[in-house]
């Protein structure tokens, strides 16, 4: 595990999850701390609960959820922020913001080299956040300040999420 700059190893936050419901005030807490621009990694086996969680985060963000679907064929897609405000509690105004959502699974691809044929460059520049799913498939295109979830499953519906900060990446309390 990567050290920060004091040489101390970062946090990891774990959240336990009983079923997809509390996915949504988990989703709301992440939005309330992320940075206007984050990347955030995705890690779990299949059926975890990844393509879920990132539904959950867009209809955080004022994004229907309905139109949030796995990116394993299409390998990204992006959605556009719209509102003034972030719904919910924890308003920000719009600077605080990002302006849209990257979801990325790049399970089907080799290694890095295929990003720049799904347009990676361009989707990830700028004030967004970026969620990747399997990005195991090329870390060498992973930026070094970033947030890694793993997301284990503990049951049928039951889910545990760890949230570990990389670089310099900060998280406040979630």
């Amino acid at each position: 595990m990567p050290s920060t700059a004091d040489g101390n190893t970062p946090p990891t936050r774990t959240v336990t999850v009983p079923d997809e419901a509390a996915l949504a005030p988990l989703a709301r807490r992440l939005v309330a701390v992320l940075p206007p621009q984050a990347f955030v990694t995705l890690e779990g086996d299949l059926g975890a609960g990844k393509t879920t969680f990132v539904k959950a985060v867009a209809a955080a963000i004022g994004i229907d959820p309905s139109e949030v679907v796995s990116p394993t064929f299409g390998l990204i897609h992006v959605h556009d922020v719209l509102d003034d405000l972030l719904p919910g509690p924890h308003d920000r105004p719009r600077q605080n913001t990002p302006e849209r959502l990257v979801h990325a699974d790049l399970y089907r691809l080799l290694g890095a080299g295929d990003l720049a044929e799904i347009g990676w460059e361009d989707a990830t520049k700028g004030r967004c956040w970026v969620f990747v799913e399997w990005p195991q498939r090329a870390p060498e295109a992973l930026p070094a300040d970033r947030l890694a979830i793993t997301i284990e499953i503990d049951s049928e519906t039951g889910r545990t999420f760890r949230f570990t900060p990389r670089g310099d990446f900060t998280l406040a309390a979630l």
